[in-house]
């Protein structure tokens, strides 16, 4: 089985409520009609909790599709492209080192909380295993440490499928209570503010290692789950 993960932009002059409706609804009931074996939909729509975002080329949200093999993603890639004014699509390798066992809604229902989704780019000062070592290998642990997170998905990029895609590296996907978008101390998972400095110095510092912030894009969206792999909670 294997990973696909489509940035999406919504055509100009569709308002965001329409666009996710149209995501949900009829796109995602032609997509699960495909066959696919999993279906999630983040979007940038007007029900996310608002939170950090660095706003570059702006996509308006992401589907993540698995198929038996992507060799079969015509018909998905057709689909997508009928509704959405550009379309950006990677063969992804997903890791997900926190899996949401607290916060899982119904199917098709949002995601409560703030959920965050961050498009990474290698910087050019570092070569690709040591990018990666870095994020997986030291980073990862940091960041469940200091962080109130209840579902963290890394996605590698492995090629782009599409043409003009973004030069990604990586789409990090994560969910925190609502709380932590107005509230640092449980952003942090900090019981004083000696905690909430320590843990925001470990991550500002682990991130300056292998993320280039001019480059960066993030944006807090809503997170919704219309086929979950068996077995997965989100």
């Amino acid at each position: 089985m294997e990973k696909l993960i489509y940035v999406v932009w919504k055509p100009q002059g569709v308002a965001v409520e329409r666009f996710r409706e149209e995501m949900l609804g009829r796109t995602a009931n032609a997509l699960l009609e495909l066959g696919v074996r999993g279906l999630s939909v983040n979007l940038a729509d007007d029900r996310v909790v608002a939170g950090l975002r660095m706003a570059h080329l702006d996509p308006t949200g992401t589907v993540s599709i698995w198929l038996d093999t992507a060799l079969g993603r015509g018909p998905v890639e057709r689909r997508l492209a009928d509704v959405t004014a550009r379309l950006a699509g990677y063969l992804v390798l997903e890791s997900m080192p926190i899996v949401n066992t607290t916060h899982v809604p119904p199917v098709g229902e949002r995601i409560p909380g703030l959920y965050t989704v961050a498009f990474l780019e290698q910087p050019a000062f570092l070569t690709y295993d040591t990018w990666l070592e870095l994020w997986q290998g030291s980073h990862t642990p940091v960041a469940m440490e200091t962080q109130s997170t209840f579902l963290y998905i890394q996605n590698l990029l492995v090629r782009p499928v599409t043409n003009d895609a973004p030069p990604w590296t990586a789409i990090v996907e994560e969910a925190f209570p609502a709380a932590a978008a107005l509230d640092p101390m449980v952003f942090y998972r900090a019981g004083s503010p000696a905690t909430l400095a320590e843990h925001q110095r470990r991550m500002v510092e682990s991130c300056q290692r292998f993320i280039d912030f001019s480059r960066l894009e993030t944006h807090p969206m809503s997170a919704y789950v219309l086929r979950p792999l068996r077995g997965v909670g989100a």
